[in-house]
């Protein structure tokens, strides 16, 4: 059987960077995750969307940042394993940490945790007939912004993404309407006042009582709370945005965890000897979560998990102008 060094469960932007620095400190190591690609969450649900908090970017897309991470990660001969899902953590007497997944075995000196938020479904919107207009003008992923262009477009929710959503498709669609069910919108301000100078059709607030058309989405019907009032919107897509619900599922690991995450030490060490965490599953006090918080991390996770590993490798290593001289 193979050992590796590191095994890092999940590819999102964390896990990801933590590949790449386990790889500076010449860790053999392995990424394994249950999508089909790179990337997470950003991958999947918002490639197209802009990100304003990773250091050095003003803004980039999603899907542009997990590029640049995989094209990072290519300095080193990493193994991906995607498509596979663990579902049991073992720690043998030898030390050695089985990974059970519904493929195979996996086996590994130390383990990282890089899972996100677990597995995510959205919140569908629960209408009479919305199912069947999903992927027939109504949907809860927006991989191409171009599939909206010159279109008549309707974003469902309060939130930061479907603000987001929103003023991104204002310039490109033939029209844009955001329905929120309460007056006041739960988003970052910057972004609300942004909103209220747009083109953008603000109508709260409103909830969908009804979905229609002929095969196709064609229109909507919303009422307000409280109301008898109803309005009719003409469409083409109706975006729904209310939110992920994950799960963790965790039961099967032997690791200490809670709905919320992972509680994790100082050096990212969680309950199971050998088994690292980095990224929005950890927990601890003062925790930001942050893509830039798991970036921060995933050094953490890795340099300890050597360490454990082999006491004389250092917890602090050298900086890494160094680190691809030695």
């Amino acid at each position: 059987m193979t050992i590796y060094d590191i095994t890092i469960v999940g590819a999102g932007p964390a896990g990801m960077f933590a590949a790449f620095y386990a790889g500076m400190r010449n860790a053999k190591t392995k990424i394994i995750d249950t999508l089909p690609q790179l990337g997470g969450q950003l991958s999947t649900l918002y490639p197209e969307k802009y990100i304003y908090d990773i250091p050095g970017y003003p803004k980039i897309k999603a899907g542009d940042l997990v590029q640049k991470l995989e094209n990072q990660l290519t300095t080193f001969n990493q193994r991906y394993c995607l498509e596979e899902q663990v579902l049991k953590i073992e720690r043998q007497e030898d030390g050695i940490i089985e990974l059970t997944t519904n493929k195979r075995t996996h086996y590994s000196r130390a383990v990282i945790l890089a899972l996100g938020n677990g597995s995510f479904q959205p919140r569908k919107l629960t209408v009479p007939q919305a199912e069947n207009f999903e992927n027939y003008g109504i949907d809860y992923y927006v991989p191409d912004l171009m599939k909206y262009a010159g279109k008549k477009v309707a974003i469902a929710g309060g939130g930061d993404s479907a603000i987001d959503w929103a003023l991104m498709l204002a310039p490109i669609a033939a029209e844009v309407s955001l329905i929120h069910r309460r007056s006041e919108f739960r988003a970052h301000e910057h972004s609300v006042n942004q909103l209220k100078h747009s083109s953008v059709n603000i109508m709260t607030p409103y909830i969908i009582k009804e979905v229609a058309g002929d095969r196709m989405l064609e229109e909507i019907y919303l009422q307000a709370p409280k109301s008898d009032e109803t309005v009719r919107l003409a469409v083409d897509y109706l975006i729904v945005n209310y939110g992920f619900s994950s799960s963790l599922n965790l039961k099967d690991w032997g690791i200490t965890s809670s709905r919320q995450g992972i509680p994790v030490r100082s050096d990212m060490r969680s309950s199971l000897e050998g088994v690292y965490a980095c990224g929005d599953i950890t927990l601890y006090d003062g925790k930001v979560k942050l893509i830039a918080t798991g970036f921060g991390e995933a050094p953490t996770a890795v340099n300890n998990a050597l360490h454990y590993i082999n006491p004389k490798n250092r917890t602090q290593p050298a900086h890494s102008t160094s680190l691809f001289h030695e």
